[in-house]
This record gives structure tokens, sequence and C-alpha cells, in this order.
């Protein structure tokens, strides 16, 4: 058993230091080890469905994400690890294994010792040390260069899923994770749906996702889409822009942006806030066929600008840029 946690750790402490090394199965021992059998100093997380506690290896730290045995689901499992072992990407957030764990154990239940089957279900991620989006939202000084890079990296993520056949169905700023440059990571496939190659649409009765990022022809159920991804991205890039959820004039919002930018750019940067909130309201249509085609036309969109800003940058023609 020793030998086998023993290769087990050099083989993630191998997976830390190569970015192309595939995830893998991870014994319990190594993840009770790291995480100092699962201690509350180690906790750095938790919701409704799981906690998440700090695992450290060597001179690295990794996430380990524990799921609730009362709330597990094996099938939900099963989705969750399929898609995130398809998933390869910059602003995805890294998978490096994942535990399925069953043994019997001997508890007390009306007065006996009976046998019941313990169940652990864990998976492993890279660590990322600035926390979730929600937390920089709220920060009132945060400058716009970052907030664009961010809103970026989110739709560069996204499109990669959906081109992977992949709908996360609960992006939320809790679910996007900063790292040390500040580059957004989605995280959290509890609730996704990993399609075949020729399929792009399910059903699903249940109502999947998080109120005020729900899409609403989800909200009694309905046909899963890579729109109603778009529409969750449409709620988050407004609360990027605004620090709230809630609908203002595009021309209010620059305003509120503009005494915060640097003079010798402000038309420029003026004019990045502009697309990126008319996209967001476009994302936010009730109707998914209002919302745009794909997040790679929204990528396109922001490459499109970014393009035609430098060209007149490189002319001189700065006044164009509104």
């Amino acid at each position: 058993m020793e030998r086998k946690a023993s290769t087990a750790r050099s083989d993630l402490e191998q997976m830390l230091a190569d970015e192309t090394a595939e995830p893998k199965a991870l014994p319990l021992s190594l993840l009770q080890d790291i995480t100092g059998d699962f201690c509350d100093d180690q906790q750095i997380g938790s919701g409704g469905f799981a906690v998440v506690y700090k695992g450290i290896i060597g001179n690295r730290a990794v996430a380990v994400k524990r799921l609730s045995n009362a709330l597990m689901d094996e099938t939900e499992f099963h989705r969750e690890v399929q898609c995130l072992m398809r998933v390869k990407h910059k602003n995805v957030v890294r998978f490096l294994g994942y535990c399925a764990d069953r043994q019997g154990s001997m508890e007390e239940f009306d007065k006996k010792l009976v046998m019941v089957d313990v169940h652990e279900r864990l998976l492993c991620f890279e660590y990322i040390p600035n926390g979730s989006l929600d937390k920089y939202i709220m920060d009132a000084s945060r400058e716009w260069g970052t907030c664009y890079k961010i809103i970026k990296g989110i739709c560069e993520g996204l499109q990669y899923l959906h081109e992977n056949h992949i709908v996360h169905l609960d992006l939320k700023p809790a679910n996007i994770l900063l790292d040390d440059n500040m580059a957004p990571k989605i995280t959290d496939f509890g609730l996704s749906r990993c399609f075949d190659e020729n399929q792009s649409r399910d059903i699903t009765k249940t109502i999947l996702g998080t109120m005020g990022y729900l899409a609403p022809e989800h909200r009694e159920g309905g046909v899963i889409a890579h729109s109603a991804d778009l529409y969750s991205l449409g709620v988050i890039i407004i609360e990027i822009l605004t620090g709230q959820k809630g609908y203002q004039a595009t021309d209010d919002v620059i305003e509120s942006w503009s005494d915060r930018l640097e003079g010798s750019q402000r038309d420029t940067l003026c004019k990045q806030i502009r697309v990126c909130y008319e996209t967001a309201l476009e994302c936010r249509d009730f109707d998914p066929k209002k919302r745009p085609t794909s997040a790679l036309t929204i990528v396109d969109r922001l490459h499109e600008m970014e393009t035609i800003q430098i060209t007149l940058r490189f002319l001189g023609w700065n006044h164009l840029i509104c």
C-alpha cells in the first residue's frame, strides 16, 4: 500500500511538472495524505455538493474536491470526470486526476453494529491562488485592462468547451477562478453535458444552473444547448462592467468608467467597454435565437475590434476609434 501511494505521489509530482501529462486515477490514501486527512485548516472552499481542500505535494499545491456522500450521484460523477478528461485549455482549470473509492465500515445503527458502504468521490485540480471572480467583481477599484483580459479569457474558454461539444450549464463568477496573472479559469463541471460529435443539444426536465445566471428557457427544464451558456456569459460580463446583474443604459456604463481610464487611451478603452456591454446585452436576450450564434462569434468580434483599433492607432486616426 505504501509503495502504491509513493508511486502515485511521484506520478502527481510529474504531472505538475509536465503540463502535457494526462489526468489519471489517484488513490484515496494519497489525497488523504496531501490534505492532512481532509483537515479543516486546509479547507479552501465549500458548497452544497462538495468541500475543496488545499493539497501540498513537495513545494507545489493542488486543489482536492471531495464530493458529498449524501448528495452523491454515480452518474453525475462519471459525467463530470468524462467532461474533465476532454478539456485542456489555458482558460479552463487543469484537471489532474480522480478517485472513486468504496470501502465497508462498521457503524452503529439502532444500537447495533452494521456494515455500511462508504463511498468517496474526489477530483484533483491545479491550485489557483487568487480565488474566484465573484470576489474580484466586488472590488470597486478594479482596472479595465484586467477586466477586459478576464472577459476575453472567459469567452475563449467557453469557445473551446463548445467546440469540444461541452455545455457547462453553471457558468457564474463563483465558477471562474483567477490565477497569478489574473487569467480566468472556468471550473466546476458538475452539471455539464458532453455531447457526441454530431449532437448539439439535449432535453432535460430538471432545472440546471444557478438562479440569476440561468437562461430563461431552463427555468422549468427544456432544451440543453450552447445558447444557455451564452446567456450566463452575458450576465457575467455585465457584472464585471457594473458590479451588478441589472440593466443599465450603455452610455451610463461607459460614463461610469470614463473617469477611471487613462486620458491618452480613453477613446480606445471606451470603445472596448461599449462592445463588451452591447455584446453582453445581446447574450442576455430572452429569445435564444437572438443571442450571438456562438462563443466563437463573440471572440471574433473582440479580435476584429482590437485589429481595427491597432490599425487606427498606427495611422494616427485615434479620433475615429469611438
